[in-house]
């Protein structure tokens, strides 16, 4: 009999037959353990059930679009997702990163690609889970927690990145320019102050609620935590 324990589970919530069967095949092929769905309210009690190692995520689905079915699937987990979507507009890849998606692929797509992205995000690693800690602030990048003197912060993904790099990169000045290459991509197009409406949106959930000062602004230079 085949041994599975090392085989990575696989969510595939995709609406047309033929393109979720596709995937299913390809992904078996791989290795992959497939369950597949095609509605978006089914999608979410599955996903909120069981553990994937990640799950591919069309946005246009019956019920419940993908959207919504991230968002509120973020609310309890972190399974990896990589969303799908037939729109090339920025403003669905961006809402879909805000709220949590960890990569999109557009439609039509490469599969070896998908299947690139799908290893990249699923790659285990035997080290050890690395707590960055400065003061009472503590970041577990692996879990996805931030938290401020053993209370839990509630973050969006994208505001967990940049306080994550920050605290990687923690005594250290980092520029706007660097933080948008490290967090939102070196082919974001967009405004540098992106940055200073997220270091706000950290700020009112941090340095507000506990009355401390976490993220210093080094005018002309950029941000760092100290």
């Amino acid at each position: 009999m085949e041994n599975t324990t090392d085989r990575k589970r696989i969510f595939i919530v995709e609406d047309e037959p033929q393109i979720s069967r596709f995937l299913q095949l390809e992904f078996e092929h791989e290795n992959y353990d497939c369950t597949t769905c095609g509605d978006g309210r089914e999608a979410l009690k599955i996903a909120l059930e069981t553990d994937f190692d990640i799950i591919i995520l069309d946005v246009m689905l019956p019920s419940l679009n993908g959207i919504e079915v991230l968002r509120r699937l973020r609310q309890d987990k972190q399974t990896p997702v990589i969303i799908l979507t037939a729109r090339d507009q920025v403003v669905d890849k961006v809402t879909g990163l805000d709220i949590g998606a960890d990569d999109y692929m557009t439609k039509p797509f490469a599969i070896e690609e998908l299947l690139a992205r799908v290893r990249k995000l699923t790659k285990r690693t035997a080290a050890p889970a690395v707590v960055l800690s400065c003061g009472k602030l503590s970041v577990n990048p692996e879990a996805r927690v931030a938290s401020y003197d053993g209370h839990q912060i509630d973050l969006t993904k994208k505001e967990f990145d940049l306080l994550e790099y920050l605290m990687r990169n923690r005594n250290i000045v980092v520029s706007r320019e660097k933080l948008i290459d490290a967090v939102w991509g070196f082919d974001f197009y967009g405004y540098t102050n992106v940055v200073d409406v997220y270091v706000r949106y950290l700020r009112s959930k941090i340095d507000d609620v506990y009355g401390v000062t976490i993220i210093e602004t080094v005018r002309g230079a950029g941000y760092v935590i100290r």
